[in-house]
């Protein structure tokens, strides 16, 4: 049995591509494994904090020695922190927005990367302390950037995510995009029916 955190970044609601691309994975999941039990987040609706100064004195100090505004400050990420790691699989919704992710997104992501949490600095340098975890990446974009395109080398969505998931460990890493979805009807809608066939194939083989 697998826990599965699911995230979806996009303010859009209904009309938002990702999120229709997330549900639809999770509810084919769920159906061929009822057992697996789902925590949702929302982030484009109910954004994260901000890390602030208080948030880092707290990071990097003791427990023991914070401040009812320090141990405020911290509450939040350990919370997230706590959701993510009792995680075992992550399926998350993240558009591109201007080359890269979206900006509650990166506040999510500074709230968990955290040393002595999910990644730690030893004698060897960094070891992510997050592993044996999937991680499935459903993405939107107007444009096309995959390797091999003209725009390829404006992306900094999907190399960047690799990376500081990687940097905490989840190095199993799956990429569902639904991209041109800006360039016609016909790109969009080919394209969206590649996404619809992967999720088909992800649920069967995940």
């Amino acid at each position: 049995m697998s826990h599965i955190l699911h995230i979806d970044a996009s303010p859009r609601g209904d009309r938002s591509i990702s999120r229709s691309l997330t549900q639809e994975f999770i509810t084919g999941w769920q159906t061929t494994h009822p057992d697996d039990t789902v925590t949702y987040r929302d982030l484009g609706h109910n954004p994260v904090p901000f890390v602030d100064e208080n948030w880092i004195a707290a990071a990097f100090s003791s427990p023991a020695d914070h401040s009812p505004e320090l141990q405020a400050a911290i509450s939040v990420s350990d919370a997230l922190v706590e959701e993510f790691l009792a995680a075992d699989r992550y399926v998350f919704g993240i558009p591109m927005y201007n080359l890269t992710i979206p900006a509650v997104f990166k506040a999510y992501l500074d709230q968990i990367v955290r040393v002595g949490k999910t990644f730690a600095v030893g004698a060897n340098g960094y070891e992510g302390l997050v592993t044996g975890r999937k991680l499935l990446i459903i993405t939107s974009q107007g444009g096309i950037f995959k390797p091999g395109t003209p725009a390829a080398a404006y992306n900094f969505h999907e190399p960047y995510l690799r990376t500081i998931f990687g940097f905490m460990g989840v190095t199993d890493v799956t990429f569902i995009t639904a991209d041109g979805l800006n360039m016609g009807d016909t790109v969009r809608e080919k394209s969206l029916t590649d996404a619809h066939h992967a999720i088909k194939e992800a649920i069967a083989n995940w």
